[in-house]
């Protein structure tokens, strides 16, 4: 596995909208979340991240193949949120997420938190974070009768 990652620009955000309705219709299916599942965000909402001022969105390569992206962004110069992230399912299981979270935090040193908000349900997603380093902060927030989002924190 050849990890890597590379900024994304207005030209990528087709391909980085198809993988991440690819990636997370899974999870729209399963908890019916429409108001804010990332499968329901708009070719808009991926091209307002691509160019917005306070972070990025950076495609996922596994060997020169697009397999998924994280978006970081800054809401103070030392506070970073993480989101979305997502690889293709096909991907998934892999040890990718953990590599790019990994090569994220390491290109943004000045970085003093990280936080990230996960389906509370998805045990395994919240594991990763978990054997990240990433803390639940205790914050919780019911998206319906089947969906609990759940905000993780983690200090450099």
């Amino acid at each position: 596995m050849d990890l890597r990652l590379e900024k994304a620009t207005n030209t990528d955000a087709q391909i980085i909208f198809d993988i991440q309705v690819k990636a997370f219709v899974p999870l729209l299916d399963k908890y019916k979340d429409y108001n804010t599942n990332p499968a329901n965000e708009t070719i808009e909402g991926v091209i307002k991240r691509i160019n917005n001022p306070n972070g990025g969105f950076y495609k996922i390569l596994d060997d020169n193949i697009l397999v998924g992206a994280i978006c970081v962004f800054w809401k103070e110069e030392v506070q970073f949120w993480i989101s979305p992230m997502f690889v293709l399912p096909e991907y998934q299981g892999k040890g990718i997420a953990q590599k790019a979270i990994n090569f994220v935090e390491k290109m943004f040193p000045k970085a003093m938190t990280w936080e990230l908000a996960t389906i509370l349900e998805e045990e395994r997603t919240c594991y990763l974070y978990e054997k990240m380093g990433y803390e639940k902060t205790g914050v919780n927030k019911k998206l319906n009768e089947n969906t609990t989002l759940s905000f993780y924190k983690k200090v450099s």
